[in-house]
């Protein structure tokens, strides 16, 4: 039987994002995908063998998981779990430093107009999803967050395979606190589900880093099915 943490291994948790770099590392891999080492050490502006010491302490405090390719080492979180206690951390940590750069701040809009959270949809346009499905009784917000019957049916008809989700062990549907919006967007399977199905059928495609986009196709899908307008995604489409 596993005992609760104490403090000392709470203690070691946190220091392994207590350093830039390396909270930098996680922050890039929430866009939920494989990373070289090589990448992350490029994005996080360090040489190659500082980026390895790094992801060594990452793998071993279980934050995040490898896997080699030949000689390619490739690194993402290690769990949803693991992804969500970044994310949170980043909403308790506020807005970060100030960008300086017109590229900057051209990634920094992109990001909070629509962006990956792990494996579901975030910034303005994730918000503006849940809120939408919430408006048309698909989730129930009242306590917590459920998908409905009528959502149910409508995921169905999306092509996101509620039966399937049920058998996985994330909770099916979570609220999960966006950083720029300070509101909540769907997390948990379904929202998994939602954000791989909108990729899918090419109505959301995926930008720079996490940021992603809505289509002219998407724009036109969300408008029917949940009667989102350009004004509603705070500009998420090209």
């Amino acid at each position: 039987m596993r005992t609760p943490s104490d403090g000392r291994s709470l203690a070691r948790l946190a220091g392994l994002l207590a350093d830039p770099t390396r909270a930098g590392i996680c922050l890039a891999l929430l866009d939920g995908q494989a990373w070289t080492a090589g990448e992350l050490a490029t994005a996080t502006g360090v040489a190659r063998s500082t980026a390895s010491e790094h992801l060594d302490q990452l793998v071993a405090g279980g934050l995040l998981a490898e896997e080699r390719q030949g000689r390619h080492r490739y690194l993402r979180l290690a769990s949803p779990a693991a992804a969500q206690l970044v994310e949170s951390l980043a909403v308790q940590a506020g807005p970060g430093t100030a960008p300086r750069s017109l590229r900057q701040v051209t990634a920094s809009e992109a990001l909070a107009r629509g962006r990956t959270c792990y494996d579901h949809l975030a910034g303005r346009l994730g918000v503006a999803v849940l809120d939408a499905m919430a408006d048309r009784d698909l989730v129930d917000t009242r306590r917590g967050l459920a998908v409905t019957e009528p959502g149910e049916r409508w995921l169905h008809d999306l092509g996101v395979d509620i039966p399937a989700l049920r058998e996985g062990k994330r909770p099916l549907a979570r609220a999960c606190l966006d950083w720029t919006e300070r509101r909540p967007h769907l997390a948990g399977a379904v929202g998994a589900g939602l954000c791989r199905q909108l990729l899918a059928n090419g109505w959301v495609e995926r930008g720079a880093g996490r940021s992603v986009r809505v289509t002219d196709a998407g724009h036109r899908a969300l408008h029917r099915l949940l009667g989102l307008t350009r004004a509603d995604l705070g500009n998420a489409a090209r």
